[in-house]
């Protein structure tokens, strides 16, 4: 009874030192998040939304040999400097738009307001609102989930919920203040995988073998892709937002780092399903047969692992390739000769990222379900510290 005390007490002296230090040195870096003033102030222009109050007038015409319907709108301007302010928008009549959308009064649509040198405005059609359908299926998302999921679907909520917090209020602002995109993604992906996990699974024995299996692959992805963007020669300026992010002034950002940084974060959201479904796998075959071994056990757990990799890497292919199938398109009308195609920077940057991804699916199994095995079988040889782990999984533990 003595030695778990004292565990208990040493447990509980680090925790709490390790809390304080988070507050006082942890808590002013994360919470430093200040963004720069807009880029685009002096520009002249804002994007802002606004309401179409009547069409002024609407018909056909010409563009390019493409005939298209136009319309000439009236609209309110909702947000910004000229808030309130009424004013003639064209749509359709000075560039070729997509066809089938027209709009009604009440519509919402966004609008450029540019001002000249001598104060003059001049309003633009820039697109159209899509908040409420996006709204609306998010809300369907939500509903499903909670249907099929129940307490682990909302769990699951407020594990996505604080990624996005985690992305946007510490990820970007830090990268965009200078700091090593790398070693930013890289603590950021550590606290999105501690607690998201935590939240969503439960402190149990599972778990803990699920984010030991993505931080060992996560390693084995970071030190490949290190790697291979340092021998494809990539630098990270392969598409066009990257060369928007170094022309900004006072903006100083390393795209080379951002890339590494960015296949980092896309990794450890596919290893997140692979490597927890691994886990799954093998502490429920270990239930449903207490008398399997280690051998046993892995073998048949690496064979559900095998099929899942093999869809999974295909669906991970062909999500990049949808990405960039308007490029495929716009080079195969061009003539343009495949052998050369990977050696365009931006081509050669997904692909890079594409295979290092694969190649990380393909080692977190072998690596995830060893990891789960191993615990599985053995997790009551921890000593003094296995009362602490948590249940095997889900709240319930299970004797041998």
């Amino acid at each position: 009874m003595k030695k778990p005390m004292t565990t208990f007490i040493v447990l509980a002296v680090v925790s709490t030192l390790a809390v304080l230090a988070f507050i006082i040195w942890g808590l002013p870096y994360f919470l430093d998040n200040s963004l720069p003033a807009p880029t685009n102030a002096g520009f002249g222009s804002e994007t802002v939304p606004a309401q179409v109050l009547q069409i002024i007038d609407q018909g056909t015409i010409n563009l390019g040999g493409v005939n298209q319907a136009y319309q000439l709108l009236s609209v309110k301007i909702l947000s910004g400097q000229f808030k309130d302010t009424v004013e003639q928008v064209s749509y359709g009549k000075n560039q070729i738009q997509p066809a089938g959308i027209q709009f009604h009064p009440g519509d919402e649509i966004m609008v450029v307001v540019s001002t000249g040198p001598d104060g003059s405005t001049a309003v633009d059609y820039a697109d159209a609102v899509r908040t409420r359908p996006i709204l609306i299926l998010l809300a369907v998302f939500i509903l499903a989930l909670l249907i099929v999921a129940r307490w682990k679907g909302f769990r699951s909520l407020l594990a996505l919920a604080f990624s996005f917090v985690v992305v946007i209020g510490y990820i970007i602002p830090h990268i965009i203040h200078g700091e090593d995109p790398v070693r930013v993604s890289i603590i950021g992906s550590m606290i999105l995988l501690i607690v998201t996990l935590y939240l969503t699974y439960g402190w149990n024995i599972k778990t803990h073998s699920a984010v030991i299996g993505i931080l060992v692959t996560l390693v084995i992805t970071g030190v490949l892709a290190w790697l291979f963007v340092k021998i494809a020669l990539l630098t990270g300026n392969g598409n066009e937002e990257a060369l928007y992010l170094i022309q900004m002034p006072g903006i100083k950002v390393d795209l080379r780092g951002l890339l590494l940084g960015g296949i980092i974060i896309g990794s450890l959201g596919v290893l997140d399903d692979l490597v927890i479904t691994q886990a799954s796998a093998v502490f429920e075959l270990k239930e449903a047969n207490q008398t399997l071994g280690l051998r046993d056990l892995f073998g048949k757990a690496y064979r559900i692992g095998q099929d899942h990799v093999a869809s999974t890497v295909n669906t991970l292919v062909m999500a990049y390739t949808g990405v960039a199938l308007p490029m495929l398109l716009l080079f195969s009308l061009a003539r343009g000769n495949y052998g050369q195609l990977i050696n365009v920077a931006s081509v050669a940057e997904e692909i890079v990222r594409t295979i290092v991804g694969s190649v990380g699916l393909v080692a977190a199994v072998p690596v995830s379900t060893f990891i789960a095995t191993l615990l599985a079988l053995y997790s009551d040889r921890l000593g003094a510290i296995r009362p602490y782990l948590g249940p095997e999984t889900d709240g319930e533990v299970h004797s041998h």
